[in-house]
């Protein structure tokens, strides 16, 4: 027994095909029994939150599934369960999936297996240290990575070193009160803002609330947009 229990669920995705997850029971679960977690600097209170579906991360792969990436790299910053990450995946974008908790990778590899999809690179991506095998990216996504006020500097900084001199940067936020902060740092790292109200249902009907933050650094000679 892995010491905490799992669940499958069923995520629509607007414009795509269905994806099937394995989750976390509850946001009760907790098990760290050679203390990984407790080495990244990840609390009891934390440790499930990657094991969940967030709204947010679901309109993120809504977003994925009609964004024209093109032959850009792209990296999903905090990324859980990655649902972002595999819709790239299956529409044949060059996607790396990165996180800090150490069941990510497992969790994604299972539900690359329960999505009939290959596998999927992924690398450790801890906002408050080095991170040297990651490299940089075109374009960098994230889904509700603003749920602490501690969180924003340590992002735009993560995001700073992580994204390539002509960069975009996608951010899915439920109307968190700490983009102020994000904005500030992701401006002093030459980024330009431009911020657009999220009010359309998911793709199953759910009501959502919350704002895309659209970041570049210096114009790319094709951006991305909606398809």
């Amino acid at each position: 027994m892995p010491g905490y229990q799992v669940k499958l669920q069923h995520v629509r995705v607007a414009g795509g095909a269905d994806l099937r997850i394995r989750s976390l029971l509850d946001c009760q679960q907790y098990a760290d029994p050679d203390g990984a977690a407790d080495a990244a600097g990840i609390s009891a209170a934390n440790w499930p939150l990657f094991g969940q579906i967030w709204p947010s991360s679901e309109k993120l792969a809504d977003l994925m599934q009609a964004w024209a990436f093109g032959d850009c790299r792209v990296l999903e910053a905090g990324c859980g369960l990655a649902l972002a990450s595999m819709v790239i995946h299956r529409r044949g974008g060059n996607v790396t999936a990165s996180d800090c908790h150490p069941l990510t990778e497992k969790f994604l590899r299972a539900n690359l297996l329960l999505n009939q999809l290959p596998g999927l690179p992924y690398r450790t991506g801890h906002w408050l240290r080095a991170n040297p095998q990651l490299g940089t990216f075109d374009l960098i996504i994230g889904a509700d990575l603003l749920y602490d006020r501690g969180q924003p500097g340590p992002l735009a900084a993560f995001i700073g070193e992580h994204a390539a001199p002509q960069a975009e940067v996608l951010i899915v936020d439920p109307n968190r009160g700490n983009r102020s902060a994000f904005h500030r740092g992701m401006k002093q790292s030459g980024f330009c803002l431009t911020e657009t109200t999220l009010n359309e249902p998911l793709a199953d009907g759910s009501p959502y609330r919350g704002r895309l933050l659209h970041y570049r650094r210096e114009s790319r000679s094709r951006t991305s947009s909606f398809s």
